[in-house]
Formats: C-alpha cells, sequence, structure tokens
C-alpha cells in the first residue's frame, strides 16, 4: 500500500520509542508492553497516511469528490465564496480520522488562486466550522481542454470556476497544499491533505447539477459529486 510522504515522519516518532523500549525490556522487562503500545501507535499513524489508487467514476464532464468521508451539507449559501462570490452552492465532506485523508482535485484546471485563512478548530462536521476555523482555499479554473472547458457557465465566455476548500478540525489541525498558483491539475490528481478529524467544503456556481445528498458517502477522485447541466 502507498503512503503520502508526510505519515513516515509522523509515524517515526512513536516507532523509534517503541524500538527504543523493546531494546531497554531485555534489561527492565516491565517495558515491553509499553514498546509494543507505541509500534502499534506507530502502525496507526501510518494507516492514516494511506494512499491508495483511485479509478473515477462518470466522464469528464463530471466533478470528483475531493476528500473520502460523509457529506454533510449540500446547499446554497448566500453571497458564495470570498475568492469566488458567484459559486453559491456548496457540498461538504466531513472526514472521520478513519478515513483516507488525501484531498483530490475535482476536475481538470489551473490553480488561479490559494489562500490561508488562521481560525479557531471546532468540530469539523459542526456547520460553524465552514466560515470559523483554519482553512485554505484553491480555486480552479477549468482546464483549456476537456469537456468541462467548453460548457461555459454563466454568460457562456467565462470557464467553469470553483473553490475548493480545506477545513482543519479540532484534532492535529494541520492543513498541507501541495500546490501553488499557476500549478495545472488533473481530474482526481492529489493535491494535499489535512491530518486526523477535518473536512472539504466545494463551492460550485450554478450550472452546476450536485449529484451527492447529506449523508451519503464518498470517495476522493472516486465518487462523481456534480455535473455540467445540459
Amino acid at each position: 500500500m502507498k503512503f503520502a510522504s508526510e505519515g513516515s515522519r509522523v509515524a517515526a516518532v512513536p516507532a523509534a520509542a517503541g524500538l527504543a523500549l523493546l531494546g531497554l525490556s531485555l534489561y527492565w522487562p516491565a517495558l515491553q508492553a509499553a514498546g509494543w503500545v507505541f509500534l502499534l501507535s506507530a502502525t496507526g499513524v501510518l494507516l492514516f497516511f494511506r494512499d491508495p489508487e483511485r479509478t473515477p467514476e462518470g466522464d469528464e464532464s463530471t466533478l470528483l469528490a475531493p476528500a473520502d468521508g460523509r457529506v454533510v451539507f449540500v446547499g446554497e449559501v448566500e453571497g458564495g465564496h470570498r475568492l469566488v462570490p458567484g459559486a453559491t452552492r456548496r457540498v461538504s465532506i466531513f472526514m472521520s480520522p478513519l478515513d483516507v485523508h488525501i484531498n483530490r482535485s475535482p476536475m481538470p484546471g489551473t490553480v488561479s488562486e490559494v489562500e490561508h485563512k488562521a481560525g479557531s478548530f471546532r468540530a469539523a462536521f459542526r456547520e460553524a466550522a465552514s466560515d470559523g476555523n483554519e482553512n485554505n482555499t484553491i480555486v480552479l479554473d477549468a482546464s483549456a481542454t476537456g469537456a468541462l472547458s467548453t460548457a461555459a457557465v454563466g454568460s457562456g465566455k467565462s470557464g467553469l470556476r470553483i473553490a475548493v476548500v480545506q477545513v482543519a478540525g479540532w484534532l492535529a489541525r494541520r492543513i498541507i497544499c501541495r500546490v501553488k498558483v499557476g500549478e495545472t491539475l488533473g481530474r482526481g490528481e492529489r493535491y494535499g491533505l489535512i491530518m486526523f478529524s477535518s473536512r472539504v467544503d466545494v463551492y460550485l456556481p450554478p450550472g452546476i447539477e450536485v449529484l451527492v445528498s447529506a449523508g451519503q458517502r464518498v470517495q476522493a477522485g472516486v465518487t462523481a459529486l456534480a455535473r455540467l447541466s445540459p
């Protein structure tokens, strides 16, 4: 199984502690149990960073889920996202500590903006987390090629533009975004992760049909999240 590179660094601490305690248990047997506990903890941490290969659903006209987890909100939001005011529909996906936490691009596009915003660390499944929690936003402009670019949104002169927001939860509180402004992402391509319990919000403009509903479980880079309306 493949793991995110950050996983080995995080798991190295409990792994080293576990091996040291097992070594010392040759002289102090009482330390053996603690050694195994640390090694099991290291294994659990490493599994959190698992990064499985994925096969997308649908064709190039559909947008994919950016995260694994449970859909906790689908609906209109007044004003849209601050970086994409016209994107007035939001889909929110909550990732529990047991879910894969690798984030993937919903569509092919160019990263036109990246913005990190400091904030609080409320439980990520709560509605208030979207605006109040620490988060990182990337704005994606539809790629110059492919089905998404040919179906312009709104006036027909401007292509599809969405915001994808990584929202930190109360546990671990670390967001990793690996892309910068000007970089191009493919449909379902990995672009970052959030450590432990967290969520990802997708802001969509009019002309997009949402294919998921609240309570549904989705997989990043697999589940068809939305598609362009005919």
